[in-house]
């Protein structure tokens, strides 16, 4: 099976947040046409927050969206390396559901994880929406190198998110996570990578040729997508 992809250049990063808001808008309004509701999956990183700027303006039924992290760091609500914390601050007050999956510290990962599926399991699934960032080293989601790797790409198709420990941690953030699944992120009605960066670029092209054998966690999940995937750069 070939993944469809559709690759999409912009000059800079604004340029790149605008499309990525449009884009993200069209989805949700889809949804909402469909079934009255949307449920949306948004990653953390710096790239994508200015997009999530431009889209809360957008006038949408904030009240039947459903805002959920495709990873989350195991730490406290509030804390600065929490990626729900930031969506939140964006999206509560258009009147969106924005959930947190990790509510608490804990030193048992694996156990947040478990806590963080049960949660996830009372949503509508597939995702209306999923968008993915990618790491330099072809992470993504919090799906990373490491002694949890194998679980997030072939655990059990009905598990929708886990606990992970990156190895090696990244220095930026050196924290236990947990990722949606491989499955629940490639069920998704729609998928979108959006990143800046020659070097992580020249890796995406690398894990989309290398497919299901890819050395990087990205290609391993982009390899096993049934939907058209868009993929939106900027330098």
């Amino acid at each position: 099976m070939t993944t469809e992809i559709e690759w999409w250049d912009y000059e800079d990063a604004a340029e790149l947040a605008d499309a990525i808001a449009g884009d993200v808008q069209f989805v949700i309004e889809s949804a909402l046409d469909a079934r009255g509701s949307a449920v949306i999956a948004l990653a953390g990183g710096k790239t994508p927050f200015p997009a999530y700027e431009k889209l809360a303006k957008a006038k949408l039924d904030w009240k039947k969206v459903t805002i959920v992290p495709t990873d989350e760091r195991v730490v406290p609500l509030g804390d600065p390396l929490s990626n729900i914390t930031k969506i939140a601050k964006i999206f509560l007050p258009k009147g969106a559901r924005v959930m947190p999956i990790v509510p608490q510290a804990t030193g048992d990962y694996k156990a947040a994880g478990r806590s963080a599926d049960a949660l996830m399991q009372d949503l509508h699934w597939p995702l209306d929406f999923c968008l993915l960032g990618v790491g330099g080293d072809g992470h993504t989601a919090s799906i990373f190198p490491g002694p949890d790797l194998d679980e997030a790409l072939n655990g059990p198709k009905e598990r929708r998110a886990l606990g992970v420990m990156p190895d090696p941690l990244p220095p930026e953030a050196p924290v236990a996570r947990v990722s949606l699944s491989h499955s629940a992120i490639a069920s998704a009605r729609a998928l979108m990578i959006a990143f800046t960066g020659t070097a992580k670029k020249r890796v995406l092209e690398d894990a989309i040729k290398q497919g299901p054998s890819s050395a990087y966690p990205i290609g391993r999940v982009l390899a096993e997508v049934e939907l058209p995937v868009d993929i939106h750069w900027a330098p």
